[in-house]
């Protein structure tokens, strides 16, 4: 190789990793804007749907790198900074402001400011001045497994200054001191979703959990309706019900006799109370009046979205859903006997098929599909990551481009932002999806078109645990009435 190539790579190189120290220094810039964001005025910024608190000046990278494919615009970290610099300094309410969103705004109309404040100005002025109005509710969780342990993580960290859900307590059977201990130990860590980031202190005198500085009791209780929970100072709660054991309106009703209990929440598909799939039917139920709601299934939470989108804009006329769904702990490690067919056999050695409530969940959130489809799943021994495939037959000719570019605009703008991240990744498999904070990850590259272009092939991923836990959070903070403005 000739010297001056040489010279050519090596001031190449050079510039290269100049520049990226440069974003690092930007990174680090942007993450102590964060956590004063965070902690000081209950301000929670995100990148495109992923959360940036608690992130590596890496990971912060990382995400701007996605934000840049998905949009197809420059978003560099100089700009999130100096935007997210810029809010610190006004005075916005509490709120949940998309700074992917507002840097690939700037890029496009920077030309029109003077300055990044004057922006900022522009586009959070109904943000700025507003007083807080929410009061924090009191969260109960009913059941400690999968979802139960999820879920306290998750409402932990975004826990801030404590002005919207507040973790006051756990109950499960037993709470002596070796099973306090025993559960404080699958908190801190996890086969699947590796350590909880933060501290879980056990205080067996007073028979709870220290999480991150907040006292969680640890209540024994065999019957829903037992315990008096204003003893331990909760009150006006909302329970979150993780227990599968109650699936219908007069068994969860239990919950509403214990004192200091004021709505239920359940984590399953329920048989006469509202089913909700955040983002898509939210709206359809009462929160004031009704008191006892169901937020369905992961998988119903996995498929709505796209069903809802595909049918608003190409409208469905039939289909069929087939999903590829991780085993879980209601099948057997070993071959021994189950209440249903094959799920008594080894799930860690075989692909078991079985039936899904995906159709008949048709009818609770999306009742005009009802009876247009037919749905069935496969357990796979797989620990996490689900995958739905929607075959559906449309009332417009369409091809790839067409459909992607739909699903697409969805995941970018408009009210399920949160609940459809657009894949776009030739190499994307199960495992990528672990921690994805949307129930329904489109993988883009997977779509099929048949040759009449009426009939689609759609592939759905969704993390049936972790995706599935931020929709019941997401939906627990309606009920609470303690969701903040939000910039997406």
């Amino acid at each position: 190789m000739s010297s001056d190539i040489l010279e050519k790579s090596g001031v190449s190189y050079e510039n290269q990793l100049s520049n990226w120290i440069e974003q690092e220094k930007a990174a680090i810039d942007l993450i102590s804007a964060i956590g004063k964001l965070w902690f000081e005025k209950s301000i929670e910024l995100v990148i495109f749907r992923n959360q940036l608190i608690d992130r590596s000046g890496s990971e912060i990278m990382g995400l701007h790198q996605y934000a840049k494919n998905i949009v197809k615009k420059p978003i560099t970290v100089f700009d999130t900074a100096a935007l997210a610099s810029e809010i610190l300094k006004a005075d916005v309410c509490p709120s949940k402001i998309d700074i992917g969103k507002l840097a690939y705004e700037w890029h496009q109309e920077k030309g029109q400011f003077a300055s990044p404040a004057e922006f900022i100005g522009k586009k959070l002025k109904s943000f700025i001045g507003k007083k807080a109005t929410i009061a924090p509710k009191d969260v109960v969780l009913f059941g400690f497994g999968r979802i139960g342990r999820l879920a306290a993580r998750e409402i932990i960290s975004q826990a801030g200054k404590g002005e919207q859900l507040r973790l006051k307590a756990i109950v499960t059977r037993g709470n002596s001191d070796i099973e306090i201990v025993k559960r404080a130990d699958l908190l801190r860590t996890d086969s699947v979703h590796g350590p909880f980031p933060g501290t879980v202190i056990e205080d067996l005198a007073n028979k709870a959990l220290i999480i991150n500085g907040h006292t969680v009791h640890m209540i024994d209780a065999k019957n829903p309706a037992d315990v008096d929970y204003t003893a331990y100072g909760i009150h006006d709660a909302l329970l979150i019900d993780n227990t599968g054991a109650f699936r219908d309106r007069a068994e969860l009703s239990q919950h509403l006799n214990a004192k200091g209990i004021s709505k239920v929440l359940l984590t399953a598909p329920a048989k006469d109370v509202p089913n909700v799939v955040f983002g898509v039917n939210q709206d359809t139920v009462d929160i004031k009046t009704e008191n006892i709601f169901s937020a369905a299934s992961c998988t119903t939470n996995a498929i709505m979205p796209i069903l809802y989108v595909i049918d608003k804009e190409l409208a469905i006329i039939k289909g069929h859903i087939e999903t590829v769904h991780s085993y879980t702990n209601d099948q057997n490690l070993l071959d021994n006997y189950h209440k249903k067919y094959r799920r008594g056999r080894s799930a860690a050695l075989n692909m078991v098929i079985t039936e899904t409530g995906a159709e008949s969940a048709l009818k609770k959130v999306l009742p005009h599909l009802a009876g247009k489809f037919t749905a069935n799943s496969v357990r796979v021994p797989t620990p996490n990551v689900s995958l739905a495939i929607i075959n559906v037959t449309l009332g417009k000719e369409v091809d790839k481009d067409m459909v992607n570019e739909i699903v697409k605009k969805y995941a970018l703008e408009g009210g399920l932002v949160e609940q459809i991240q657009y894949a776009f990744s030739n190499e994307l498999v199960s495992t990528d999806v672990i921690g994805n904070p949307c129930p329904s990850v489109f993988d883009s590259q997977a779509t099929i078109i048949a040759p009449d272009k009426k009939s689609a092939v759609l592939y759905v991923w969704y993390d049936n645990e972790y995706g599935y836990t931020r929709q019941v959070i997401r939906f627990a903070k309606q009920l609470a009435e303690v969701r903040r403005m939000i910039y997406y």
